[in-house]
């Protein structure tokens, strides 16, 4: 088994950047979403990932139109997947949506296509029934702004061939990750599990009105050294995503500071469109967010 053509599915906040990363790296990718509009909305934040490319791995425009030139989009799921050595799933966080998304996959992609999920949240096992080649799924977990927090968590399940786990342990490393290497399965990973519990406080407290949004952020950077707090970095994953977890949460403990927080951050931001650094407003308003300002911790 080898890998040279990447698919990407889904181009929201992690997978237009997984998609750069790996063709940036050299590899073939075809960037598969629902529709012409959304794939040129992705085209248009790789113009301006680009920049960053520049700006943070001081990225040639010769690698950058390499990069461009190794770029292919789809709205047609099986004309993405036709050429597919590995298919990279990044679609919403829903394990409904996710389950679906598999079960039209697996109908059109060639034997010789191993499916990754990116989820943060669901085993890969809760998905495999689903893949059609359970022993060529795996998780390939991914953080935000990978291209600087490159880490690349790789979880196989119980049926997951080893040879499998092994070649994305490599290819991970090719295109420029630290790979991590999870032996059993373990929800929310090895990230998540430290990252998770400590979004969630502050959200408590923020739902509680114990304090305000920018008190608790600048109480954690004054007393870590931290470059932004919980809700900046909230801002950076995604409102959206903060927002599904803290759902699915609220569903399953009907605690109701977890349904009052889930129900505040759909109304007081993802229904006002606000929904973090992608939008251009979350938290805070972005290019120059409040927590950057030298009066900030002050």
């Amino acid at each position: 088994m080898t890998i040279k053509n990447v698919t990407v599915a889904g181009s929201g906040v992690l997978g237009y950047q997984i998609a750069f990363q790996a063709a940036f790296h050299g590899y073939k990718v075809t960037v598969y979403d629902i529709s012409d509009e959304v794939l040129e909305k992705a085209k248009a934040k790789f113009d301006l990932l680009s920049e960053a490319f520049k700006k943070d791995l001081n990225a040639t425009d010769e690698q950058l139109a390499l990069t461009f030139g190794n770029l292919s989009y789809s709205k047609d799921l099986g004309e993405a997947v036709k050429d597919a050595d590995l298919l990279i799933e990044a679609v919403p966080e829903n394990p409904h949506i996710k389950k679906e998304f598999y079960e039209k996959l697996a109908a059109v992609a060639p034997e010789k296509t191993i499916f990754a999920t990116n989820t943060s949240t669901l085993l890969p096992s809760a998905l495999a029934p689903y893949t059609g080649r359970p022993n060529k799924f795996i998780a390939l977990h991914f953080a935000n702004d990978i291209r600087i927090y490159n880490t690349a968590e790789i979880m196989g399940h119980s049926g997951t061939d080893k040879a499998v786990f092994d070649l994305l342990f490599s290819f991970a490393k090719s295109i420029g990750m630290v790979a991590l290497p999870i032996y059993k399965e373990q929800p929310a990973y090895i990230l998540n599990s430290l990252l998770v519990p400590y979004l969630d406080a502050a959200l408590e407290l923020w739902g509680k009105d114990v304090s305000d949004i920018q008190t608790i952020d600048k109480t954690w950077m004054v007393a870590t050294g931290a470059p932004f707090g919980p809700f900046g970095f909230i801002d950076t994953i995604g409102i959206n995503t903060a927002y599904n977890i803290r759902k699915m949460k609220a569903e399953a403990t009907q605690d109701p500071i977890k349904i009052l927080t889930a129900e505040r951050l759909k109304e007081e931001f993802l229904d006002l469109g606000k929904l973090g650094t992608s939008s251009g407003e979350g938290f805070y308003q972005y290019p120059n967010p409040a927590y950057k300002d030298k009066d900030f911790l002050k």
